[in-house]
């Protein structure tokens, strides 16, 4: 068994604390705010020197770093993979609005606030700083809309169920009223087909829902649709896998998130769960309508 590593960064403010708790809670050893500089001396104690007493590690990476150390870590991933270690890169982000929320909040003093420098500016110079870091990022996770039960229910279901080898692939729904999520890689506009909002009796009902499924899947359109999305999405995973990519989350969009796009996602989750075993979906928007 290969050891596996998990190097979690992005904005201060956006969960990177509450990532790297749910790690621990799923027996990783965790090391937070290291220098970027210490990455391998401690890659070489904790993964290859003690690999039988730390077989999963995460280390957490922030913006206390100078920006030739943080240019520094894609090309150590790239190392350690070669090396056969399990390394992913997990980044956490979330909308300027929102993280300035969070700090009024919280009442917490941002890393690169200092002087006569802003807390917008200091948010503008960490993502910039870590830029090279979400460049190599395996997963993306935007917590703009995402509570800290939420967060830590999305790192259990994909990180832990994930295992060596494997690419976790996530289907998940959304409605562009919400807006659109930022961490997919693949989104798709399903508004075109349609809508069962306008059929009275199926107006409070999802696409989870036995009546909208008999609905949708009368249509013609609606099935070459899922028939396009499948031709596509088999040569793009097949891409991902090649890349030592370990996470791929595609959208599915529609008006309100309630009935097509909801009922598209569980359909192409079925479709890849026959070839794929971590095949997982969301649906958050049916928590919002």
């Amino acid at each position: 068994m290969s050891m596996r590593l998990i190097i979690v960064s992005g904005l201060s403010g956006s969960g990177k604390s509450v990532a790297l708790h749910m790690l621990e809670d799923i027996d990783f050893y965790c090391v937070d705010n290291i220098p970027a500089a210490l990455l391998k001396p401690l890659i070489s104690h904790t993964v290859r020197g003690m690999g039988d007493t730390y077989p999963r590690t995460a280390v957490g990476l922030d913006a206390r770093n100078r920006a030739n150390e943080i240019a520094t870590v894609p090309v150590l991933v790239g190392e350690l993979r070669r090396s056969g270690i399990d390394c992913e890169v997990l980044y956490l982000h979330a909308a300027e609005d929102i993280l300035l929320k969070r700090y009024a909040e919280t009442r917490r003093k941002h890393p690169l606030v200092m002087g006569d420098v802003s807390l917008r500016e200091a948010i503008a110079s960490e993502r910039e700083l870590l830029e090279p870091i979400i460049t190599a990022a395996d997963w993306v996770i935007d917590t703009s809309s995402m509570g800290v039960h939420a967060l830590r229910e999305l790192i259990r279901a994909r990180i832990d169920r994930r295992s060596e080898g494997r690419l976790s692939l996530m289907f998940e729904s959304f409605g562009y009223k919400h807006g659109i999520p930022g961490d997919a890689d693949f989104v798709f506009d399903v508004r075109s087909l349609p809508n069962p909002y306008w059929e009275h009796a199926l107006r409070t009902l999802t696409g989870r829902d036995a009546a909208v499924i008999d609905y949708l899947s009368g249509f013609p359109g609606v099935r070459s649709m899922i028939a396009d999305l499948i031709a596509f999405l088999q040569r793009r995973i097949g891409e991902f896998s090649q890349a030592n990519r370990n996470y791929l989350t595609v959208a599915i969009g529609c008006t309100g998130g309630q009935h097509r796009s909801v009922y598209i996602a569980e359909q192409l989750a079925q479709h890849f769960r026959q070839e794929h075993p971590q095949v997982l979906t969301r649906h958050d928007s049916l928590t919002k309508n």
